[in-house]
């Protein structure tokens, strides 16, 4: 059994799609180990507790410096011993030692066409209002492996979604969710646990 474990902040929309896709059988072999959140009133963790998984709150509130988190998350991941960890909306920027100890083996899901609208401050609704602003006809979600930097890991997938006339920042970020992010991320999932992507 391939396991993940999802680091999460919000809703765990997406989290909520990886849930589905292994209940429904689209995704193979896999089983979350775990669920992360940095914020102890995350939607997500109910949705973990909901599906029976584990589920923990590691929040940067409860220590006095970033140093301090930064080495719980990393200690709590070690000890699950994960064949991936899936940031499925999370917020928190992982840090280098994480990235080390795990490399190669961290995903994340953006909600543009990397390289467009990517890198440091573009998160959330930020994405979809700097897309709107542009004037960009097409946008969509990218998964991509985690690396030291902020959005530049190596592609694995991405899908595209037609911004329409009228959209604004809250009904463009639903549709990207709907037509690219829920599909995608389990995909890539899927295919990284059944050696598609090396």
């Amino acid at each position: 059994m391939f396991d993940i474990v999802c680091l999460v902040s919000g809703g765990g929309t997406n989290l909520a799609a990886i849930i589905k896709a292994i209940e429904d059988g689209s995704i193979k072999n896999v089983r979350i180990k775990s669920v992360i959140s940095n914020n102890a009133d995350a939607y997500a963790l109910e949705r973990a507790k909901s599906a029976g998984i584990e589920s923990k709150c590691i929040s940067p509130k409860s220590f006095s410096n970033r140093d301090d988190f930064n080495k719980a998350l990393l200690d709590e991941l070690k000890s699950l011993n994960p064949d991936l960890i899936v940031l499925a909306g999370f917020l928190v920027n992982i840090s280098k030692d994480i990235v080390d100890a795990f490399e190669n083996k961290i995903i994340n899901i953006h909600p543009s066409l990397i390289p467009s609208f990517c890198g440091k401050g573009y998160y959330g609704l930020k994405v979809h209002e700097a897309a709107l602003k542009r004037g960009v006809k097409v946008t969509g979600a990218t998964v991509h492996f985690v690396d030291a930097g902020i959005d530049t890991g190596k592609i694995i997938i991405q899908k595209a979604v037609n911004v329409l006339p009228g959209d604004d920042a809250k009904t463009l970020q639903r549709r990207v969710m709907e037509e690219a992010e829920w599909i995608i991320l389990p995909k890539a999932v899927e295919m990284i646990a059944n050696g598609e992507v090396l």
